[in-house]
């Protein structure tokens, strides 16, 4: 699992060579106790939960930076580092 961004208390990851179980691109988000798979570029929730205030910072995150994200899908579904993306200020 790599960090790719943290931002109001929610921390964005992805996990290498990760496609067994969700075959699309997504992130991995954790915010408190709450935790969520969610799609890219869509910003949609595939498995979990994530307050609704929360997840609008997300879903508007991943839209600044889908071009970002899919890259880094790209390098760590093949096992490869990924870089790190700016937070949302």
């Amino acid at each position: 699992m790599a960090i790719v961004s943290m931002f109001y208390g929610i921390i964005i990851s992805m996990y290498y060579f990760d496609k067994r179980k969700h075959h699309l691109p997504h992130i991995h988000v954790k915010y408190q106790e709450q935790e969520a798979v969610i799609s890219i570029p869509e910003g949609e929730i595939l498995e979990g939960n994530v307050k609704s205030n929360k997840m609008k910072l997300i879903q508007a995150w991943i839209e600044i930076h889908k071009d970002e994200l899919i890259a880094d899908w790209e390098l760590a579904s093949q096992g490869k580092n990924i870089f790190k993306i700016d937070p949302l200020k």
